[in-house]
């Protein structure tokens, strides 16, 4: 005897072997043997056999008229047999029946079930729309293919267009788009980053880099409200000595300078001033708020997005030739002993006399020159007496680093900077120099502030006025942190060490510099005018966010140099590079700031210099393909010096991107680099002087100004 059952929703058919009440053993067709219980049975039959049973009622219930079978169905509940006799005629058999058992199972948008052979028909307009459903997904079906064979012949198709990056970065995993994207993709082998640009949809490597950033950071756009650029304060007091600057030669925003007043007495006055957006942006403004979302300005080679509207960083930028409002730290000092005699804060205008341009004084700011008094560079008086006590800061600085257990700070590697140069024909070509570390002019920017970063700190701190410091512990996992309280900064050898130098460019500083001008104002009673109070929710909570943001803004950077630094490779034709390794594989070039891991390596010594083989770059995945053509003696053939390595070590472990932005510098470019792009691991640069943190303007007029060297 043969059995046509339900299991599992499918329709089945079973030879009997044996009986037990209400139960029967069965063989399936394909040999295997099961349990049927009486209740799930619908036909009982001896002829024809299961197999072919199914086999003919499928094919038959594919020729069946739903349509027409739904008009034959009455209105009242029903069993499949009843309408197989209505449909087939009176004689309708074991196949007829099982067939409409089949097709009613299988036609939900016609029929309701009731249970096991039971049925009622869908009211006409529940199916009508069933129906209509079912067509469009049909069409729908249809458009999808069309969409997926485009994108496998690598044509965007026309649909897609506008909607490329949401595609990649937002997509509506429902859309047709979308499906077929995912399709193709699954068909190529391929990811859908690499498939829409290979289709046309992004333009290519550093479009798909930089729309992958602003869909995530600037999800809508760049751009800034209309805005009014508010004025200083009237009546502040103008500074006695004219002030000057040392930056790169196309950086715009310029927010730190200097002056040297000597003093009858004998001591010298240096003044400190620091760019004041502070005394006319107030908490809670618009133009806070615009500041608050961005929380710093963003920078890659060639481009910036910078936190305040340009209007306002023109209007207190320390631009010569004007009076500009500043924020000031005097100091008096003893030329015999470089020691502070005392300090003073104050709000005023100072008359911008220069902007110095490192990249033309270098050469003649020397050592000797300073030293001797002698060379014709402006302000020659001045920075003979900036450098001895540059330099003593700096010593002092290196013994608090000895006696936390550090090496003293190193110099011996290089800054990079990131150039590109629009040619003829619109394309951009890349440049990337070196610039040695530790020249006067650089010495002389970070130590002075670095001095007022501590020195600010330290006034907060002696205030009971919060602040947002950055404190360092020589040793351990997660050494570097941001809180609202003083602690040590041991890296950098201060006792305390709150970002107050970069307003224009840092959220962090503009609020240090609110929580500055309430203490300079008003003295011990600051704490209750202040803008944030102990404990301020609000202080706290723009830490957090400025430690996510600007890590997130570091990686899009340390991103666009390591794209850049491939597209040098490329546009260079080098098929041989130079290269030291530092440890387990981990290689750095010599030529440019990149890292990459070389497997082959791996048990090389520390500074051994070995010449590679370009194999091949993909600008989508960052990766750098490399074979070892020859391997050097280490030691003092490397590039780099073992305390230059033990420094770049650190820094790969630290992997703090806000870490490098605790020393400054004079500005070099935006792309100015203390570390390097790594292709296999992102490595950030400790604390490392500040110099390398400021940044100026690309040589095609892109990004300007300080920039944080993230890797």
């Amino acid at each position: 005897m043969q059995l046509l059952f339900e299991e599992g929703g499918e329709i089945r058919a079973a030879t009997v072997l044996a009986q037990q009440g209400e139960t029967w053993q069965a063989e399936m067709p394909g040999g295997k043997r099961t349990k049927i219980k009486a209740r799930d049975v619908l036909l009982q039959f001896e002829q024809p056999g299961a197999a072919q049973l199914l086999n003919d009622a499928t094919g038959l219930a594919a020729e069946v008229d739903l349509d027409f079978l739904w008009e034959c169905a009455p209105e009242e509940e029903f069993g499949f047999a009843e309408l197989a006799s209505e449909y087939f005629g009176a004689g309708a058999g074991v196949v007829q029946q099982a067939a409409l058992m089949i097709a009613l199972q299988g036609a939900p948008v016609y029929f309701r079930r009731k249970g096991r052979g039971r049925f009622t028909r869908a009211p006409e307009e529940q199916m009508r729309a069933g129906l209509a459903a079912i067509e469009r997904k049909k069409q729908q079906a249809m458009v999808q293919a069309g969409y997926e064979e485009s994108l496998k012949a690598m044509q965007l198709p026309e649909a897609f267009r506008g909607k490329e990056l949401q595609l990649l970065f937002r997509p509506d995993k429902n859309s047709l788009e979308y499906k077929a994207l995912d399709a193709a993709c699954t068909a190529l082998a391929m990811s859908p980053t690499r498939l829409m640009v290979a289709v046309g949809g992004i333009a290519n490597a550093r479009a798909l880099h930089e729309a992958r950033f602003l869909s995530e950071c600037f999800p809508r756009g760049t751009g800034f409200p209309d805005l009014a650029v508010p004025a200083p304060p009237a009546g502040l007091p103008v500074a006695d000595t004219p002030a000057f600057s040392i930056d790169d030669v196309t950086t715009t925003e310029i927010d730190d300078a200097f002056s040297v007043q000597p003093l009858a007495d004998g001591t010298v006055r240096i003044g400190i001033h620091i760019a004041a957006p502070g005394l006319a942006i107030t908490r809670g403004d618009a133009l806070d708020a615009v500041a608050r979302q961005r929380l710093s300005t963003v920078y890659f080679p060639g481009d910036k997005i910078t936190m305040l509207p340009d209007a306002v960083v023109d209007r207190y930028t320390l631009q010569e030739g004007r009076l500009c409002p500043a924020l000031s730290l005097y100091v008096v000092i003893d030329r015999a002993t470089q020691q502070v005699l005392s300090a003073e804060t104050r709000a005023e205008q100072v008359q911008m006399a220069a902007n110095l341009r490192h990249n033309l004084l270098d050469d003649d700011v020397t050592e000797a020159a300073l030293a001797a008094g002698t060379g014709t560079f402006p302000f020659r008086d001045e920075l003979a007496i900036l450098w001895p006590f540059a330099c003593a800061l700096y010593d002092g600085r290196q013994q608090a680093r000895i006696a936390s257990g550090l090496k003293p700070e190193t110099q011996s590697r290089a800054d990079y900077s990131f150039y590109l140069d629009t040619q003829e024909d619109g394309t951009q070509r890349v440049r990337i120099e070196q610039r040695k570390r530790g020249s006067p002019l650089d010495k002389i920017v970070a130590e002075l502030m670095i001095l007022a970063n501590s020195t600010w700190g330290r006034m907060l701190a002696d205030a009971g006025v919060p602040g947002i410091y950055r404190a360092q512990k020589a040793w351990g996992i997660n050494r570097t942190r941001m809180q609202t309280y003083p602690a040590p900064h041991e890296g950098l050898g201060v006792a305390q060490y709150a970002w107050s130098t970069s307003p224009l460019r840092r959220y962090v500083d503009l609020v240090n510099q609110w929580q500055i001008l309430a203490v300079a104002e008003h003295g011990i009673t600051a704490k209750l005018v202040a803008p944030f109070k102990p404990k301020d929710a609000d202080l706290l909570a723009a830490v957090a966010d400025f430690e996510g943001t600007y890590a997130a803004y570091a990686e899009h950077q340390s991103t666009m140099e390591k794209y850049w630094c491939l597209r040098w490779i490329q546009q260079e034709n080098r098929t041989r590079m130079s290269a030291t390794v530092l440890k387990e594989g981990m290689v750095r070039f010599d030529e440019i700031p990149l890292l990459t891991r070389v497997p082959e390596l791996a048990q090389a010594g520390r500074g051994t210099q070995v010449m590679l083989e370009i194999m091949g770059s993909d600008e989508i995945g960052l990766d750098l393909s490399v074979r070892v053509l020859e391997v050097c003696a280490g030691g003092d053939a490397a590039a780099l010096d073992n305390a230059a390595l033990d420094e770049l070590e650190q820094e790969m472990a630290e992997g703090d991107p806000l870490a490098a932005e605790d020393i400054e510098t004079p500005a070099e470019t935006p792309e100015s680099r203390s570390g390097t792009a790594d292709v296999a691991t992102d490595a950030f640069p400790e604390d490392v002087p500040e110099a390398a943190s400021k940044a100026a303007p690309t040589a095609s007029g892109g990004a300007d100004d300080t920039a944080p060297p993230a890797a």
